[in-house]
């Protein structure tokens, strides 16, 4: 080893020494001078335990110190921490904690855990005598779940209880806790009260543990048989814990909760306002009404019809009373967007039935928005490096035609201007102008003709789409692109799936060509095709699901499929061929999210292909491109790809952007907590990106940027990062930097980095020069 790489050792030792004293640094305030106080509180557990099972039940008890042991450390920021008004050390006060840490460990079901006596660590910094208190726990084995029953004194509920024992969360094996029992108490009640039980409870049943050995019931007039069998039970129970578990009913005081319960009559009052006392409006005369069969509805100022009300209403006459319904009544009426507050009262009017009270307080009927949005495009070449600025102003209808059909009408201004001095005197400083009007309408149903199938009732959130906007965008010196986009569709939710299906879209297109773009024409013939007129008529469909794992909450899942086609019927007419693009395009995304105590792991996939009628190109707008704030941060927006093609790599053109029909990309990002001020967090993150686009048409002019499986290990690019994040609850702010570890347009190393030779910025072998390091300003979390 020489000495240079001597130095860099001790270097690396002397910093990484630096940091682990600086890990344990904190400042104290208030503390009691010349006296012990607690500086630093620490749990160890000892047992069989998964790693996950242990950290979460080590970071648990931590909550369950008693707060004259505890060091209150405030203020986190990166190795450093404050502790103020450390409380004196008292060793009497030890065994509170072990009762608060027992208690929680007997909820958990660890009723076998042993809790050592306390070990206080003294250490002296100048007037300050810091204590460490430190608990030791031998966790022991947990209690599982042997078989479960129900006795159920009521011979109905005890039948429609045994109808639902499938569902049961006691599962034989399963670990005993207070928590599952009171979840599976809950789904109990939860099905009685769907069932008409309105005045049942989660109260109105418990559990029985029985944690006799079925071995000791056994008669025997030997004693030292007698002795073998109790040592031989007790030994089981401490190596192999189990219960079984019998739900039974309390006695009933109120004989009404054995009762079931109907609705009778539904009523709405719709104009509620915020300062209403429900009381007063169930006895105001002076509020005119409309009935339609079993629902009436009050008002003064007829703001509303009671057509949507009654459309959005799970629970009617003669109906057996159930909670899901109940809730999903008000939930579905209060995201339809007309109201901004919903609420509800049950009134019971007779022995077995129940009258149905909905207060709706109206949302402002209109109102206009106004935003600002700015992004850096730092691409790869510099003539791309462009700074975009859009400014659009929305108006807002809440309530067309007195029916909750929302309307939002939108015009939006967007420009980029060049950030780079310009190579001659007709380059422009604005690159892009672009003008978007738009106009959409939500309806809060869905419009079918075969209204009375069964199924449209069990879907929720449900509502019909109309939309239509025009765009004009005019590419300095490249093109001039006209368009007019519109919609017919239906959105939809069930359980966790949402649905939106648009069986009629329609886009027309009118591209005209400018000099600089048939310069790069001429350059590659095949980016022709892709700049041509042509309508898009077709339909689409897309699915999103999102779910926690059952057996570990702190995972989500998310995933999305699209297919959207063009032409399909229109192709049987031959004189509308060369009018309409024809295509297939399929994509689906998966996220997958860890959470951890102060950080998680978050990781996404993209893939994505459109396939065009033979003997056409995929329309420009229709394509996928990567790179950006929320894809591949080490290329610009639109800079990476096609493949390992260095066809866009010009420095004789501005125009850099780069489009394919197949896209592949994926992302893992660590991310964590620096500074937490309760209302704002200072975060960070550490991440990698992979993927990139491809055309799948051959391309004879370009042959490297066509996807082949052969080459995808050469085409992949790879991007590592870190960056800041402004976490105010409601918005978030992004700063990312990212380098390029291997470029696919990298014509060395195979397109690796050079870790002998690393560079922010590289000159490559056709002239240009590109930023390995890029820095991305983004909104939000990119994924």
């Amino acid at each position: 080893m020489n000495l240079m790489n001597q130095r860099n050792l001790f270097f690396t030792l002397s910093a990484c020494v630096v940091i682990l004293l600086l890990a344990s640094c904190a400042t104290v305030k208030n503390y009691p001078h010349n006296k012990p106080f607690i500086f630093d509180n620490k749990v160890l557990l000892d047992g069989n335990l998964s790693k996950d099972a242990k950290k979460r039940l080590t970071n648990d008890l931590m909550n369950y110190w008693d707060d004259s042991l505890k060091a209150q450390k405030l203020q986190k920021l990166f190795f450093f921490s404050t502790i103020k008004n450390p409380p004196a050390f008292d060793s009497v006060n030890i065994g509170r904690t072990k009762k608060f840490m027992n208690a929680y460990l007997n909820s958990q079901g660890y009723y076998y855990a042993e809790i050592k006596d306390s070990i206080p660590k003294f250490d002296t910094l100048r007037d300050q005598i810091h204590v460490t208190v430190i608990m030791i726990i031998h966790i022991g084995k947990n209690i599982t779940i042997d078989s479960v029953a129900y006795d159920l004194t009521d011979s109905a509920m005890q039948k429609l209880a045994l109808q639902n024992f499938k569902g049961t969360l006691l599962k034989k094996g399963t670990p005993v806790n207070k928590q599952i029992i009171s979840n599976e108490k809950d789904r109990i009640s939860s099905i009685f009260r769907n069932n008409g039980y309105f005045k049942f409870n989660k109260e109105d049943i418990y559990a029985e543990a029985d944690t006799t050995d079925r071995k000791l019931l056994i008669l025997t007039l030997d004693p030292a048989e007698q002795i073998k069998l109790l040592s031989e039970a007790a030994s089981i129970r401490k190596e192999n814990p189990k219960w079984d578990i019998l739900i039974k009913q309390k006695p009933i005081d109120d004989s009404s909760k054995l009762e079931k319960y109907y609705i009778n009559k539904v009523f709405y009052y719709p104009e509620t306002k915020l300062i209403d006392v429900p009381d007063s409006l169930l006895i105001n005369n002076n509020l005119k009404r409309i009935t339609r069969n079993d629902l009436t509805m009050f008002y003064s100022e007829g703001k509303f019809l009671i057509k949507p009300l009654r459309e959005h209403t799970f629970l009617r006459h003669d109906s057996l009373y159930n909670e899901t319904m109940y809730y999903k009544t008000i939930n579905t009426l209060g995201q339809i967007g007309a109201w901004q507050q919903v609420d509800a009262r049950t009134v019971i009017t007779a022995k077995d039935s129940l009258d149905l009270h909905l207060f709706l307080v109206p949302a402002p009927k209109q109102n206009y928005t106004v935003d600002l949005e700015g992004s850096r495009n730092t691409g790869d070449i510099t003539a791309g490096n462009l700074l975009g600025l859009s400014a659009s102003i929305s108006y807002r209808n809440r309530n067309i035609w007195k029916q909750a059909i929302q309307s939002v009408t939108s015009l939006r201004v967007g420009t980029e201007f060049s950030l780079t001095p310009p190579n001659n005197a007709s380059q422009s400083l604005l690159q892009t102008l672009q003008f978007n009007l738009s106009h959409n309408y939500s309806f809060p149903k869905l419009i079918v003709p075969f209204q009375r199938w069964r199924y449209l009732k069990t879907l929720e959130n449900k509502r019909t789409l109309f939309s239509t906007s025009a765009s004009y965008t005019d590419r300095k010196d490249y093109y001039l692109l006209r368009s007019f986009v519109t919609s017919w569709g239906y959105e939809w939710r069930k359980g966790n799936n949402t649905w939106l299906f648009k069986p009629l879209n329609i886009e027309l297109y009118k591209v005209d060509t400018l000099i600089g773009l048939d310069s790069l024409f001429y350059k590659n013939p095949f980016l022709r095709n892709s700049f041509r007129d042509g309508n898009v008529v077709g339909s689409s469909l897309s699915f999103n699901k999102t779910f926690n794992s059952v057996s570990k909450p702190e995972e989500s899942h998310f995933i999305r499929l699209g297919f959207e086609e063009s032409g399909t019927v229109l192709s049987l007419f031959k004189s509308l061929n060369n009018q309409v693009f024809s295509y297939t395009k399929l994509d689906g995304e998966y996220r997958f999210t860890h959470k951890y105590l102060k950080s998680e792991l978050a990781t996404r996939f993209f893939v994505g292909a459109a396939f065009p009628k033979a003997g056409q190109a995929m329309p420009i707008f229709k394509q996928y491109f990567l790179g950006g704030p929320n894809s591949m941060r080490a290329w610009g927006l639109r800079q990476l790809g096609l493949g390992s093609s260095i066809i866009s790599d010009t420095s004789s053109s501005s125009y850099t952007d780069r489009f394919g029909n197949f896209a592949l990309e994926g992302n893992i990002e660590y991310r964590f907590t620096i500074w937490d001020l309760s209302s704002v967090k200072i975060a960070s993150a550490l991440y990698v990106d992979m993927g990139n686009i491809w055309t799948l048409n051959n391309n004879p002019s370009d042959p490297n940027s066509v996807f082949t499986p052969a080459r995808l290990g050469k085409d992949l690019a790879i991007g590592i990062g870190s960056g800041l994040r402004l976490d105010a609850n409601y918005f978030l702010i992004r700063l990312d930097f990212a380098y390029k570890v291997k470029d696919p347009a990298r014509q060395t190393n195979d397109g690796w980095l050079d870790l002998s030779n690393i560079k922010l910025r590289e000159r490559r072998s056709n002239g240009v020069e590109i930023n390995n390091l890029v820095f991305q300003f983004g909104i939000g979390l990119p994924f």
